[in-house]
């Protein structure tokens, strides 16, 4: 078997796959942020990659399908810069809802009720910058969910 990741690659004997197990335990015991978490994740929305993450900050690369759309949701501990590189984004920030196009760019501020949608027909991708005390997913509070996961 053979698992490529941007920054780590992985061949072993399909028989010794319950091996991965106590190599998650090696890089756990190391400090290595790829035994926490993985680079990409897929949402019923669409993707994000993470490219980079440090102390106090972190950049991601969020793709949203036609027709996908974000959580209504708010963050305690972090606010957000969103730069559109490619498509149309409808962006909801408290009580304004407006369209940014590629080149354009949002400020989500700490506390701001916020949702990303994708009303084309191609996929949005934008880079999204968070700043904060705290970056992790479960500092997310949904108000409202189209998958329900609110």
């Amino acid at each position: 078997m053979v698992v490529a990741e941007k920054d780590a690659i992985l061949v072993a004997d399909r028989s010794r796959c319950g091996d991965v197990r106590k190599m998650v335990e090696i890089l756990r015991s190391k400090g290595r942020p790829q035994a926490e978490w993985h680079a990409s994740s897929h949402r019923p929305w669409g993707s994000y990659r993470v490219l980079e993450a440090s102390d106090g900050f972190q950049v991601k690369r969020i793709t949203v399908a036609p027709g996908g759309r974000l959580s209504l949701q708010k963050h305690r501990h972090r606010a957000e810069h969103w730069v559109v590189v490619r498509g149309c984004a409808r962006v909801t920030v408290d009580d304004t809802v407006a369209d940014y196009r590629e080149s354009e760019h949002i400020f989500i501020p700490l506390g701001a009720i916020h949702r990303l949608e994708n009303p084309g027909n191609d996929d949005v991708e934008l880079i999204e910058v968070q700043l904060g005390s705290y970056l992790g997913e479960d500092d997310i509070v949904r108000l409202e969910d189209a998958y329900h996961r609110a």
